[in-house]
């Protein structure tokens, strides 16, 4: 489909000024639909074109206007650049640049007047924007790209990274292995935010494909809750942080304050059902419905689990009748993390998000 668009929008262009203007600026004109057209969003390709028309029109315009005034001599080169620096200023350095560039090259067209006039350059420009207008347009109208796939596949892995680990360390602790494995659940916890980051760029990327994009104005991109799902999926990461922190600082504490085996195996369970509740999460905004009511049940199940056990625990602390007192703060910790990381998921689903 790439290799399609790109030899319709060559070919357009080619023809569009085939007829008036000369052969170099035809190139130009080529060369800048090839670029247009495969880029990777509607939104993209629009604001490039707009900005490469710009950039080339404001550089044309300065040197023409410097030749006029001071003719063609290196003077002319540095009051271009004195110009361009002092006002486009330091945040918009890019456009500084090309805007320079374009200037230059109208003043080297200038200095070689009978072998590339003025009016070259001025060609060499309409043809550029010639060329990206109608690259822009063939990527809008010949199949725009979507990225709605790969936004989906990102926040359905990220969602089975923090599912797997969680289960992982609930299994860990109902094996009584948490002193061996707790430093590894944390290199695992703090990757997530690597994992986090690839998916919002994935995200953006999807979330930006919409735009302008004419497969939507016929209700053919569906409803997308990408953004929605990655925010809450973020928040879970800290919480998935904070249980593996807690984990393994009481691991390495040399046994005085780690919780009892009792707390540790209930807790393992929490665990479990935990990641089985983020994978569910992402399950339950799928296309199917069934599969959506039975996710939703089963995150409801846990939230639940979860805050009765809480309330439990709750109580042994205030009592004070928990075999080891001295880890009070361990247990608050861990299960507030817990209780977090489920509610969070709870507010999201209650919030009505749609369907993926």
């Amino acid at each position: 489909m790439h290799l399609l668009k790109s030899l319709i929008a060559a070919l357009l262009a080619w023809g569009a000024t085939v007829r008036w203007l000369p052969a170099q600026d035809q190139y130009l004109a080529v060369a800048g639909a090839l670029l247009m057209v495969n880029t990777s969003t509607v939104y993209r390709s629009v604001s490039r074109a707009l900005h490469s028309a710009f950039t080339r029109i404001a550089g044309t315009a300065l040197a023409l206007s410097m030749v006029w005034l001071f003719g063609s001599a290196i003077g002319t080169v540095a009051a271009v650049l004195a110009i361009t620096l002092v006002t486009t200023g330091r945040r918009i350095s890019d456009d500084r640049l090309q805007i320079a560039s374009s200037a230059v090259l109208t003043l080297a067209a200038a200095t070689a007047a009978t072998a590339a006039p003025v009016d070259h350059a001025i060609l060499a420009a309409i043809g550029t924007v010639l060329g990206g207008a109608t690259g822009m347009a063939v990527n809008a109208l010949v199949l725009p790209p979507l990225h709605l796939a790969q936004s989906d596949t990102a926040i359905r892995d990220l969602a089975r990274s923090m599912g797997a680990l969680l289960r992982q360390m609930g299994g860990g602790l109902c094996e009584r292995r948490d002193l061996d494995r707790a430093d590894l659940w944390l290199e695992q916890a703090r990757d997530l935010e690597r994992l986090v980051g690839e998916a919002q760029q994935d995200v953006e990327e999807g979330k930006e494909s919409l735009r302008w994009n004419t497969r939507c104005a016929f209700g053919r991109c569906g409803s997308v809750a990408h953004g929605e799902l990655w925010h809450a999926l973020h928040g879970v990461s800290f919480q998935i942080r904070g249980i593996a922190r807690t984990l393994a600082d009481s691991a390495d504490d040399g046994g005085a304050r780690r919780p009892g085996p009792i707390f540790l195996k209930r807790y393992a369970e929490l665990l479990e059902l935990a990641g089985a509740a983020v994978e569910t999460f992402v399950a339950s905004h799928g296309p199917e419905p069934a599969d959506q009511d039975d996710a939703r049940e089963r995150l409801r199940g846990a939230l639940e689990r979860a805050q009765s056990w809480h309330g439990t625990m709750t109580d042994l602390v205030g009592r004070g009748t928990l075999a080891r007192p001295h880890a009070w703060h361990v247990y608050g910790s861990l299960m507030i993390d817990l209780e977090r990381l489920l509610i969070d998921l709870e507010h999201t689903d209650t919030h009505a998000v749609p369907a993926l």
